[in-house]
């Protein structure tokens, strides 16, 4: 009985890192097309913000967990407007030179690689000179359920809500408001929908930052289970790509499905042979759906939605 409670538990923590380690990663691939291997680094800025507003400025945990959502979103628009679209070097460019500098990444897969690689390291190398390599970290809340001999961190099991919630109120925006339907429009056709009075380049700026944002959460949200160096944001990149690419293009139901699908895959290898093996079982797992399934799991339900329909 212990060993299922166990697995279970596990299961619930697997599940909450993936799905929050995705989440904003999924966005920013999903609708801009923009592969961001500064990731780890968005969520690194968010856990060194939560940690320092506590630390430092003696703000409440909650205060400086929205914080560190806040600041890393503010950073992901910063970023968009210099480095993904260059809105701000073209503008200045166009009154000094005559014509643009930048060419927007939006879609340049290999291009949107190489730049927000090279962010990942500045932004990395520039956390170790600041802070050294590492800084005073938080003290879990809650404390532990115990069941006997049995004890598990309930934060843990707290976060695993918090990643349904977060799923929810992602899904809520992308298909209930205005916004959404924007952004739905953006990504399906971004000439049309400019037709139509939609400003792709406001969507994009915003998305990026939503993406940012929520890898910001992430990281607050961690920052009282990780240890806060410099590279802390390493250990989300691999589970993060592994699941946008099993999920599928679906933001929402991609992200939710990969987290349930590598959170069990995650939680049963680990348990039984170590947690090395069951980030190999990770990586093992993202090879067979890009060999069976190259569209991930809602690209696959979709053709066979599609294919119900011609056939009916």
């Amino acid at each position: 009985m212990v060993n299922g409670i166990n697995l279970a538990l596990q299961f619930l923590d697997s599940f909450a890192f993936i799905v929050l380690a995705a989440a904003g990663l999924a966005i920013i691939f999903g609708i801009m097309g923009v592969i961001n291997l500064a990731h780890g680094e968005f969520i690194l800025i968010g856990a060194y913000t939560a940690t320092l507003a506590v630390t430092q400025l003696g703000l409440p945990l909650v205060v400086a967990m929205v914080a560190g959502g806040l600041v890393t979103g503010l950073f992901g628009i910063l970023t968009e407007r210099v480095i993904i679209s260059g809105a701000w070097p073209n503008w200045v460019s166009q009154r000094t030179l005559g014509r643009d500098i930048i060419e927007p990444l939006y879609d340049r897969l290999a291009d949107s690689m190489v730049a927000t690689f090279g962010l990942s390291l500045i932004l990395t190398q520039g956390t170790r000179i600041a802070y050294g390599n590492s800084i005073d970290g938080l003290s879990t809340p809650f404390g532990p359920i115990e069941y006997g001999a049995f004890s598990y961190s309930t934060y843990r099991i707290v976060l695993a809500g918090v990643s349904i919630g977060l799923l929810v109120a992602t899904y809520y925006l992308f298909t209930r408001t205005d916004f959404g339907m924007r952004a739905r429009a953006t990504i399906q056709d971004k000439e049309t929908a400019q037709a139509m009075g939609v400003n792709t380049e406001r969507m994009y700026m915003l998305t990026f930052g939503i993406g940012s944002a929520l890898a910001g959460l992430t990281g607050a949200l961690f920052a009282p289970v990780v240890t806060m160096r410099p590279t802390l944001g390493d250990q989300f990149l691999v589970e993060s790509f592994v699941a946008v690419v099993v999920g599928g293009p679906s933001v929402v139901l991609g992200t939710a499905l990969s987290g349930g699908v590598l959170g069990a895959i995650l939680a049963v290898f680990s348990n039984l042979y170590g947690t090395f093996i069951g980030r190999i079982a990770l990586l093992v797992a993202a090879l067979v759906a890009l060999r069976f399934l190259p569209d991930g799991i809602t690209g696959f339900i979709e053709q066979l939605r599609k294919r119900r329909q011609e056939s009916e």
